[in-house]
This record gives C-alpha cells, structure tokens and sequence, in this order.
C-alpha cells in the first residue's frame, strides 16, 4: 500500500476484511516490509477467486480501521461482480 495511504491509520492493524461490492467479507494478513505495509496471507487465495488478473484495476477504501472496500475493474475498466461463492473458511471473515 502507498505510504499516503497507511498515514491515515492510527496503528497499522494486523489483518484487513476485504469486503467486495456484493458485500461478501474475506480476511487478509497484513504484514510490514521495508516500511511498506503489504496484504500477505489470504490475498493470494482472494485474487484468483475474484477473479484478478493482470492488467486488472484494483482500488481499495478504507471504511473502519480494519476493513477495506474492494472494487476490481477489468481491463477495459468495467467493474467486476462477484458473487458470494465458496470462499476458504479459513479466510472468510465473520460478521
């Protein structure tokens, strides 16, 4: 994540709810590197079951301190839905 966009946290939280425009939630590690604070465990599980792909746009809102609204465009920068499908129960996170 850009170092603007952390500033705005009063601690750097140790895990994120991602939640998409379907209002589905997935949990995601968040780890500290080089000062840069990066989605680690879980996100490489989230990406291919929403449907990321390279070329793709992702952005990403804060809405509580530890939750983050995730909305994906493609490549020609329409917004990707994605239904609730069967997320890793490891990682879906509880509302």
């Amino acid at each position: 994540m850009p170092l603007d966009f952390t500033k705005h946290f009063v601690g750097v939280p140790t895990e994120f709810k991602l939640r998409n425009n379907t209002g589905c939630s997935w949990k995601v590690m968040v780890k500290l590197m080089n000062g840069r604070v990066t989605l680690d465990q879980g996100w490489a599980t989230y990406a291919p079951v929403h449907q990321i792909k390279i070329g793709y746009m992702v952005t990403f809102k804060l809405l509580t301190p530890d939750t983050l609204k995730v909305i994906i465009f493609d490549d020609d920068g329409i917004e990707v839905v994605n239904k609730c499908g069967k997320h890793d129960e490891a990682f879906a996170a509880k509302e």
